[in-house]
């Protein structure tokens, strides 16, 4: 019998620019995570700092290394998080990278986000590998917000054995509800992998996140879904 992990994902407003104020944010809600029985939480992308690209610009107070120790809160947990931010490339411009940390703090490993939206173009470097990793059994993929609008992206972690595919992400009010609404269910399906979205909710640069973190079954189903405006965590058990 295979054994269940519980996965959260979950959704916030970020302070503009502050890094540890954010990070603390997320630490508490890590620990609500933690508290529920979850084992991995997913956060947002730019969730250290918001979708600030116009402070990121030559700003590398505001790019964050895996071992960083404005880290260290999130860290020291107690549960495995995947979280997301502008981490340095070595060269004058950063890149958008997830860090996966396991429960005990150590890096599993880092995705550089490879499909930039729009003006990221002009901010960022972008990947050219895909994200993956292991954990309690589970075979995992990653995908940063715009990544996941290209389906060969997905359908190479369903080919890698992959069960669950996370979603870091920023979709705003408008057209970004029913982006979200649509591309995710249809990963989910396609690829007959989990899906896990974490989003933000409330202002995060020129958008206002509309909320909605959630787990989608392989298929499609939904499993569980935030409301549009609450800082929280929603929690669905992974098999």
């Amino acid at each position: 019998m295979l054994d269940l992990m519980k996965i959260a994902a979950a959704q916030l407003t970020c302070v503009p620019g502050d890094v540890p104020v954010n990070i603390r944010q997320l630490a508490a809600l890590a620990v609500q995570a933690r508290e529920q029985g979850a084992e991995l939480i997913v956060f947002p992308e730019f969730a250290l700092t918001g979708y600030e690209l116009d402070m990121m610009v030559d700003a590398p107070h505001l790019w964050v290394t895996a071992d960083d120790a404005r880290l260290d809160p999130l860290r020291a947990v107690g549960i495995a998080c995947v979280v997301n931010g502008a981490v340095p490339t070595g060269g004058p411009r950063p890149a958008i990278g997830t860090f996966v940390h396991r429960a005990d703090g150590e890096l599993i490993t880092t995705y550089l986000k490879q499909h930039l939206y729009e003006n990221e173009q002009s901010v960022f470097v972008a990947g050219d590998r895909d994200g993956r990793f292991e954990l309690g059994g589970l075979r995992f993929a990653l995908g940063t917000c715009f990544d996941n609008h290209f389906p060969d992206l997905t359908a190479r972690g369903a080919a890698d054995g992959c069960r669950v595919h996370l979603a870091s992400s920023l979709y705003g009010t408008g057209n970004g509800v029913h982006e979200r609404a649509t591309i995710y269910p249809g990963i989910a399906k396609d690829s007959n992998m989990y899906v896990v979205l974490a989003n933000h909710v409330g202002p995060s640069g020129p958008w206002t996140g509309c909320g909605g973190a959630a787990l989608w079954a392989p298929g499609g189903t939904l499993l569980t879904e935030a409301d549009d405006h609450t800082t929280s965590v929603v929690l669905a058990d992974v098999l």
